[in-house]
């Protein structure tokens, strides 16, 4: 009987454990269950989350430093890469028959004729570098590189302080030759101006390294994600680039045209009142009439220079961090648009470069002995 007892024992004490078993792998089987809904779930979430911002990401496997895309639809997009481009094309293609222009045909080799090359050559470079790195970082993300942004930056500076310091050249050539049109021819070479344009240059490469000195040396420093270009200047140095680029040379050019201005008046009207006295007397003591048309010339120049700087350095005041913003990027690129208007100027105003031009277009430089051509 007890051995009895102790078989049905056994039997249920097996048939718990049965049960228990059965019990414990039904739970597993569940909790598995629920933890591959739960990781299923997050990882659908996590997916959306890629799908959803991962698009609009510079770059989408750098999740947490990456920058986001610019907020353009298609159709804004090409519109204003196109219209961006052309004018890029364009600034590229008038300063290019500049400089052919004057380099080609020894004619045109006169003083002022240096300073123009000079000028169409700093706005050659802002065509062909500056509004192409200007659109990438208004429409797109910038792919790039730190160095390459800093560099970029530099560029900038030199470019942008050397077409500056041209066209205070170009005023002082003016005021010379208006005001002291019998001293001109010695006080002004060839010689004289190709090194005050090579100290022009030289000058503007050494001030841009040191405005820029932080971000050469540290690039990248005041991005705050991956695919973007900015550069921040100290107060300090933001204040003395905004006096020697812009309120030095302008106060400097007001006073020398103004000074042209008023002696071109003064001597068209001695030319109305002595319309009686020798030819010959009149042709020494006045200026050529291609003198003052240069003098009207340069008039244009600088409303033109100051229309294009000043909203640009009017946002500078402003504040510095105003400068990243994408809507400042058509101040700045209202800033280089001037490098597009110079050569419109001499086009209109010069009949030596719609001749220059006319030649050039034609090919007949490619012509033995075209470079002796007149066509002043």
């Amino acid at each position: 009987m007890q051995h009895v007892w102790s078989l049905l024992y056994s039997l249920s004490n097996r048939r718990r454990k049965v049960a228990k078993g059965r019990s414990e792998e039904v739970g597993g089987i569940k909790s598995r269950i629920v933890w591959e809904k739960s990781h299923s779930l997050s990882s659908s979430l996590t997916s959306k989350m890629d799908m959803q911002f991962g698009g609009d990401l510079c770059f989408p496997h750098l999740f947490n430093t990456s920058c986001r895309k610019p907020k353009f639809s298609w159709t804004e997009t090409v519109l204003l890469r196109t219209i961006l481009s052309f004018i890029s094309l364009l600034t590229v293609a008038l300063n290019l028959l500049v400089i052919i222009a004057i380099s080609h045909f020894r004619k045109l080799h006169t003083p002022t004729n240096i300073l123009l090359l000079s000028l169409a050559v700093s706005d050659f470079l802002v065509g062909l570098l500056l509004m192409p790195g200007e659109i990438v970082r208004h429409t797109a993300c910038w792919f790039f590189g730190d160095l390459v942004c800093s560099l970029y930056n530099y560029v900038s500076y030199v470019v942008t302080s050397a077409s500056v310091g041209d066209m205070v050249l170009i005023s002082a050539d003016r005021y010379v030759a208006i005001c002291d049109p019998l001293r001109y021819s010695a006080a002004v070479t060839e010689r004289k101006v190709k090194v005050c344009v090579c100290l022009c240059w030289l000058s503007s490469v050494l001030y841009s390294s040191v405005i820029v000195n932080s971000d050469l040396t540290q690039p990248g420093q005041h991005n705050s994600c991956q695919g973007e270009c900015v550069i921040v200047v100290d107060y300090i140095l933001g204040t003395i680039d905004l006096v020697a680029t812009f309120i030095a040379p302008v106060a400097v050019m007001v006073a020398l045209y103004m000074r042209v201005f008023v002696a071109a008046v003064s001597q068209a009207r001695a030319l109305r009142s002595q319309v009686t006295a020798v030819s010959l007397q009149l042709s020494v003591s006045l200026p050529r009439k291609s003198e003052l048309k240069a003098a009207w010339t340069l008039g244009v120049l600088m409303v033109v220079f100051l229309m294009c700087f000043c909203p640009y350095y009017c946002v500078s005041l402003a504040g510095g961090d105003l400068l990243t913003d994408s809507s400042v990027s058509y101040v700045i690129f209202l800033f280089y648009l001037n490098s597009s208007l110079n050569p419109v100027i001499y086009t209109l105003l010069y009949p030596w470069f719609r001749r220059a031009t006319k030649l050039i277009v034609t090919f007949q430089i490619l012509r033995p002995g075209s470079c002796e051509a007149s066509i002043q």
